[in-house]
């Protein structure tokens, strides 16, 4: 990736001398390993970092981002999926803060989404979903009363649903039992209103449509980003490749606090020594830690736990997984005004122009994101090029003719873990039964769907706890750390 960043090897040999310095005999400070360069390791290793502890980052690809990555194609630099963040996001924010790229994706001044109907005629296809700047709930009062995509006793029904669920208790386990789908039904909402509201924002938060997903977790989605603060769903993007953010900003922070990071380094696996220190393996060589954080997916997580650290855990294994297909178009002229919008009538959900981002100079760059694909994960560049093609044309108007130089897609087969009914209590904490070792990553208790903001959360999570363990003041942690879930 041509990021004006050191090279990946430069850094791992680099690394490897610092941070292989002998056992944590507390001669030299006390020294945690972090396991795992997304976004929950890195925020790990900085906020152990900023407290004064010693760090290794250990990361088996050749960068850091974790699934919110950037890679080259031809002369495009191509975001392996499109990540977005809400206003609510604080944890998130505070990432970008602390590695100084919040300027780099903006928030929206205020929450406005395109959503376009392809089954209605030309010229009334068009609906906005947007707020006022009005006390909850009336901030979406007139964007509801507005929105063309529902009758007027649907956005009425709509209205009292919001209501009900505010009203919802996020902390009752019984919630996590039940799903949105059969919820929604219960509290009046037609299949249209699912398809054209409850939908369009449930399946790019949560990775699954409503009768897939946890009452808690769609719950604690609607009540935090649209009946929390007026503010609260307004849309933050990356204007830049994310490997920019995630990688060479997130790569300078860790430098500068003193992190020492490996990458194309995998580790094989974990013990305790009798002194209560950890041995960390990696191969060809042996970390010793006073603390170990492991940030890595769920079924990685699983093979690398020494017996004993967690209760049960084949239930990392029964947390399923869910995929995110991306599909990318180069067009030869601009047929996208807008940034994005969201689709209706039509398989296409959100389409984002990343025309800019990718440093395409001629034409335009569209990407189309498909959460929730499970039916089109594995299907043929082909298939997908003969299916999506045409549905942008009955999308955008201006698709109709236009040239089409490149067609791609890329395919994170397990992009989340699956937030069904059950999901909660398969997901651990922070804190194993084994001293200093502690768990990161989205799909672990954060009361969050996997998305980055609920990295960030875990990340911060295990340093807090990490921190605890090691008599290190965690007064440097972020205030969000302290928020309801």
């Amino acid at each position: 990736m041509s990021d004006g960043t050191q090279s990946p090897g430069a850094i791992a040999g680099a690394s490897a001398r610092a941070g292989r310095e002998g056992p944590a005999d507390g001669t030299s400070g006390r020294h945690a390993v972090v396991v795992g360069g997304g976004l929950a390791g890195i925020t790990a290793a900085l906020a152990l970092a900023d407290a004064g502890v010693r760090v290794t980052l250990l990361e088996g690809r050749p960068r850091l981002g974790g699934l919110a990555f950037s890679f080259r194609r031809g002369d495009l630099t191509v975001d392996n999926g499109q990540h977005v963040y809400l206003r609510c996001c604080t944890a998130y924010r505070w990432f970008l803060d602390r590695i100084e790229g919040s300027a780099l994706a903006p928030l929206q001044d205020r929450l406005d989404v395109p959503v376009v109907d392809v089954a209605k005629p030309e010229g009334r296809r068009l609906g906005r979903l947007r707020r006022d700047a009005l006390p909850v709930p009336l901030h979406l009062g007139r964007g509801l009363a507005t929105y063309p995509h529902l009758s007027l006793a649907e956005r009425a029904r709509v209205g009292r649903a919001a209501l009900a669920l505010k009203a919802l208790d996020l902390t009752d386990p019984a919630l996590d039992t039940q799903d949105f789908g059969s919820w929604l039904t219960a509290h009046g909402q037609s299949a249209r209103a699912v398809e054209a509201l409850w939908d369009l924002v449930g399946v790019a938060t949560l990775n699954a449509v409503a009768g897939d997903a946890s009452l808690a977790l769609a719950a604690m989605v609607f009540k935090t980003g649209l009946l929390s603060d007026p503010g609260a769903a307004d849309i933050g993007w990356a204007r830049v490749p994310l490997g920019d953010l995630h990688d060479r900003l997130a790569r300078k922070a860790l430098d500068s606090a003193g992190v020492r990071t490996e990458v194309r380094t995998r580790v094989t696996s974990l013990s305790q020594n009798e002194n209560g220190s950890w041995s960390v393996q990696v191969p060809g060589e042996t970390l010793h830690a006073d603390a170990v954080v492991l940030a890595v997916p769920q079924r990685e997580t699983h093979d690398l736990l020494p017996a004993g650290a967690l209760d049960a855990p084949e239930r990392l294994l029964a947390l399923g997984t869910a995929p995110i297909l991306n599909v990318h178009v180069v067009y030869d002229r601009k047929v996208l005004t807008a940034p994005f919008l969201a689709a209706l009538g039509t398989p296409l959900q959100w389409v984002f122009d990343r025309t800019d981002a990718s440093g395409l100079r001629e034409g335009q760059y569209l990407a189309v994101s498909q959460s929730a694909a499970q039916d089109e994960i594995d299907a043929p560049v082909a298939v997908l090029r003969e299916r999506y093609l045409p549905e942008l044309e009955r999308l955008l108007p201006a698709a109709r003719g236009a040239g089409v130089k490149d067609f791609f897609v890329t395919r994170e087969r397990t992009a989340t873990f699956a937030p069904a009914p059950g999901a909660g209590r398969l997901r651990p904490g922070a804190r194993t039964k084994a001293p200093g070792l502690y768990l990161a990553g989205a799909w672990t208790a954060t009361g969050w769907p996997a998305t980055m903001e609920s990295a960030v959360r875990s990340g911060v999570s295990a340093a807090d706890a990490a921190l605890g363990a090691l008599g290190r003041s965690r007064d440097r942690l972020p205030e969000f750390l302290g928020e309801a879930a």
